[in-house]
């Protein structure tokens, strides 16, 4: 059997389907697993890692462009088409799964023009426009939430949660000291903006710590930046005397998660999938200019259920981020009323639902045949 997963770009999109591809090898049942991205995307240095082929179609974005933009996006999704048909040539997969991303629509539509059987995963309550496009041609579709299931035909959405990694779900104390070398004894805050950093996290933070100084003795961070603010934030901390680890990117987010008495982190539906698995208070600061703002209606189902706190984008300053950081440090109850609302929450079995449609799609395609 051979399974191609298609899409990407941020880890939003990825990180599911790697989930998904982590549950067919488990269970023995897909000999051939390839992903399909493209080459500035976040697959490109994630999936080799995780020992997994890739292969790359041309794929660039239309919403929020101009019109010259949106131009060139329309022919360079032409050629992805071609690149999308060849590799389907080559490959011959018994199933294509979309996560998401302008990478995606050239592979399911070249997959559906060939009768082979599609998938899409759907990770936010409001689609983007890649999956309301393709929701139109695919035989299945797998949604997060509830509200999503509207937007797709009835017949054929299923509600499976948003799938995470199986090392995410398992802790792992020794390799993560190991890895971070962090303190045991102190409260340790992980502070992530994405794949890519936040700059308005980065430099709230940095602001945040001078309201926190009495704090340097009692807390320490882990600190994911991205690339463009890393050397700012590293000196921030050494120059304010507070202990912890920054780097610009963090593959080992399981182990990330693992040390983490709180998280501070966006609210992309992959983020919230991950940390309501493992059940671990939060602060969400849902990216502003996400499409329909879907990140603040993600944060704001934790929010009701108890399961985190929000601050938006606009609101954020370093005295409010130092004030939150400071509370739930000082809270031990909030915090476990907290990680038992967001363990409530989780769904540790989207894998497994997720491949048990893929399945009974490819097995419907060989009875007809």
């Amino acid at each position: 059997m051979k399974v191609v997963i298609a899409g990407g770009g941020t880890g939003g999109h990825l990180f599911p389907g790697i989930a998904v591809a982590e549950e067919f090898r488990g269970r023995g049942l897909a000999v051939d697993i390839l992903f399909v991205g493209t080459v500035h995307g976040i697959e490109a240095r994630v999936i080799p890692r995780e020992g997994y082929a890739i292969k790359f179609v041309r794929a660039e974005g239309l919403v929020g462009k101009s019109f010259f933009r949106k131009v060139r996006a329309l022919a360079v999704f032409l050629l992805s088409i071609f690149d999308s048909y060849r590799i389907i040539r080559l490959v011959r997969p018994s199933l294509v799964i979309g996560v998401g991303g302008y990478a995606s629509v050239g592979m399911l539509l070249s997959a559906h023009i060939k009768g082979i059987p599609t998938l899409i995963l759907e990770q936010n309550s409001v689609p983007g426009f890649a999956n309301k496009f393709l929701g139109k041609f695919v035989d299945a579709v797998a949604v997060t939430y509830q509200e999503s299931i509207g937007y797709f035909p009835a017949e054929k959405t299923f509600l499976t949660g948003n799938p995470v990694r199986k090392h995410i779900l398992h802790k792992d104390e020794l390799k993560a000291d190991e890895l971070f070398h962090l303190d045991k004894k102190l409260f340790t805050v992980f502070i992530s903006g994405g794949s890519l950093g936040a700059s308005s996290i980065n430099n709230s933070t940095i602001e945040a710590l001078n309201y926190m100084l009495d704090l340097r003795q009692n807390i320490q961070f882990l600190h994911q930046t991205g690339d463009k603010d890393y050397e700012k934030v590293t000196e921030a901390y050494r120059r304010l005397g507070f202990k912890g680890i920054v780097v610009p990117f963090i593959y080992q987010m399981a182990e990330a998660y693992t040390v983490a008495d709180m998280v501070i982190c966006r609210a992309g539906a992959t983020t919230l999938a991950e940390i309501t698995a493992i059940g671990k208070p939060a602060l969400l600061i849902p990216y502003p200019y996400a499409a329909s703002n879907h990140q603040e209606y993600n944060a704001r189902k934790l929010e009701d259920m108890g399961a985190a706190r929000i601050v938006l984008d606009r609101s954020l300053t370093g005295e409010v981020l130092a004030d939150c950081i400071r509370e739930l440090y000082g809270d031990e109850h909030a915090r476990r009323e907290m990680q038992n609302a967001s363990a409530v929450f989780g769904r540790i079995d989207a894998s497994e639902k997720v491949v048990d449609i893929a399945l009974s799609l490819v097995k419907k395609k060989s009875s007809r045949n």
